[in-house]
């Protein structure tokens, strides 16, 4: 039975007379976000940003089970480990991209975790963040910068 696949870049080989053909499946990326080489992903929205993992980050952990949220009103340092993620794979870190105050956290992740998988850019942000510095988001990656940066792992 013949196998069909479609893939955003690939090459075919020969080994001893088989056709193996490999392919690197491309991360959804959108160009309207900021990144982090941590796989975060940061819109803005005037003095406060809303959160949440990448394509490339959900995909690698696989399926999302449970999220310990960091309190609302807490005041956070840029690049600090401020919540965790767990998924059938591994509990993984959530790092603050920027300095501020977390005002809000997607709490309907708390019943349905798996959201995170199925739509990250979405309804599967984590938090939101106010009181940033909108000069600390040029520490940031853009949407090719961070392209660049997948294709580098």
């Amino acid at each position: 039975m013949p196998f069909i696949a479609k893939a955003t870049k690939g090459q075919l080989k020969s080994f001893s007379g088989y056709l193996i053909f490999t392919f690197k499946i491309m991360s959804k990326i959108l160009q309207d976000l900021k990144y982090t080489k941590e796989h975060e992903w940061v819109r803005v929205d005037g003095d406060s940003v809303t959160v949440g993992v990448t394509d490339y980050a959900q995909d690698s952990m696989g399926d999302v089970v449970f999220i310990e949220f960091p309190e609302v009103g807490e005041t956070v340092e840029e690049n600090s480990s401020i919540a965790t993620i767990e998924s059938v794979k591994a509990v993984s870190d959530i790092y603050a991209p920027l300095a501020g105050t977390i005002n809000k956290v997607n709490e309907v992740i708390n019943d349905t975790p798996d959201i995170i998988n199925q739509d990250p850019y979405g309804d599967g942000w984590l938090f939101k963040m106010n009181n940033i510095n909108n000069d600390d988001l040029k520490n940031l990656l853009s949407s090719s910068k961070y392209e660049s940066y997948l294709a580098s792992l």
